[in-house]
Formats: structure tokens, C-alpha cells, sequence
């Protein structure tokens, strides 16, 4: 059996939405996008060491998928990072994507739920989640996490997609490993 680890970046009171860039996802009226720049390099040197290390298999959904798969391709192929990514087995949750260009892509079609769930029943290296807000809500309602790699930053956004929203199941989680960054953002891995 392999293991989903989710990796999401939040905000102090919760918010997942657009961290990166203003443009990476607006949708909702959300303005506050690029909100994670502040502690960037801190947080991605530690997220390379700590989640990214080992080897993996990545799980998105369809618009992650995307703006990943329009980055990654065309990275230094001596970059470790993108060498690891571009090496992975990449599985897509969609019912619209029918064509994926980057390679050693599966889409996930139809009950995507139990779609995942066969993937965590076969051997295999652990699923990883990056960002995919909607897909980790499903996660979420099906119970279907087993870890969660989680860095906050201390950074109040206000509005926007939340990490926890309504239909969460609720659940005990056990701090597996903190540690904070010196700009202030803060690593919590928790297990199940």
C-alpha cells in the first residue's frame, strides 16, 4: 500500500489560494494572489529538503496540473527538482483533459474517488498532492489523506479558497516534525 501526502502552502488564518503569483488563480474575484512571495526562498529550500527529497508520484487536479505542466517541461534538466518532477508519475484528477503533453501522465476519468483509492491499495511511492485546492477538498470529505505537509506563512490574506471548508471530516492529526524558517513561515507535517 502507498501512502497521499498533501503539500500546501497557507496563510496564517487558512487561506490556500493563489500564493504564488496575483495570476495563478483569480477565479472568485480573488485579488490577493502572490501572497507567499514574502518567505519564498526560505520556504522552498526547506519544502526541497523536506518533501521533495525522496522519491514520489504526483497527484493534481486539472488546473495545477496545467500550470505545472506549462513550467516543469521545459526546466534546467539539472535541476534535481525539476528532474524528479519531470521523472514522476504524474496522475490527473479531470473529466476536460484528454491530451496531456507532459510525460508519464495518467488522467484520471469517471470515479475519481475510487480511482485514488485503488492507487493507495497498489505498491507504489507515496502520492503527492502540490496545491489542487479542490481536489484535497474531496481528499478531505473521502478521508483519503494520510499526511499533511503544511507551511504557513505569517501572512493574513482575509478572503479565499481555504484549506479546511465546509464538509471536512473532522479528525485527529499527530505533529510528526515543525520547524520554522528564518523569515518566519513554518513547517507542520501531520499524520494521521
Amino acid at each position: 500500500m502507498r501512502e497521499l501526502a498533501i503539500l500546501t502552502f497557507v496563510s496564517l488564518d487558512g487561506v490556500m489560494q493563489g500564493p504564488t503569483s496575483p495570476e495563478e488563480d483569480p477565479s472568485g474575484g480573488f485579488t490577493g494572489g502572490g501572497w507567499a512571495q514574502v518567505c519564498w526562498d526560505g520556504v522552498m529550500a526547506q519544502v526541497g529538503r523536506e518533501a521533495m527529497a525522496e522519491p514520489y508520484d504526483m497527484l493534481f487536479g486539472r488546473k495545477t496540473y496545467e500550470t505545472f505542466a506549462g513550467h516543469w517541461p521545459d526546466a534546467d534538466p539539472e535541476d534535481p527538482a525539476a528532474a524528479r518532477m519531470n521523472g514522476a508519475t504524474k496522475y490527473v484528477a479531470s473529466s476536460t483533459l484528454t491530451d496531456p503533453t507532459w510525460q508519464n501522465t495518467i488522467v484520471l476519468k469517471g470515479d475519481v474517488v475510487a480511482e485514488i483509492a485503488n492507487l493507495k491499495q497498489q505498491d507504489g511511492l507515496l502520492l503527492q498532492v502540490h496545491g489542487s485546492g479542490h481536489l484535497i477538498q474531496t481528499l478531505l470529505r473521502h478521508d483519503l489523506i494520510d499526511e499533511f505537509r503544511l507551511w504557513t506563512f505569517p501572512v493574513v490574506v482575509g478572503s479565499g479558497k481555504r484549506l479546511f471548508s465546509e464538509g471536512t471530516v473532522p479528525a485527529s492529526l499527530t505533529l510528526a516534525k515543525s520547524e520554522a524558517t528564518g523569515n518566519g513561515a513554518v513547517m507542520s507535517i501531520y499524520r494521521r
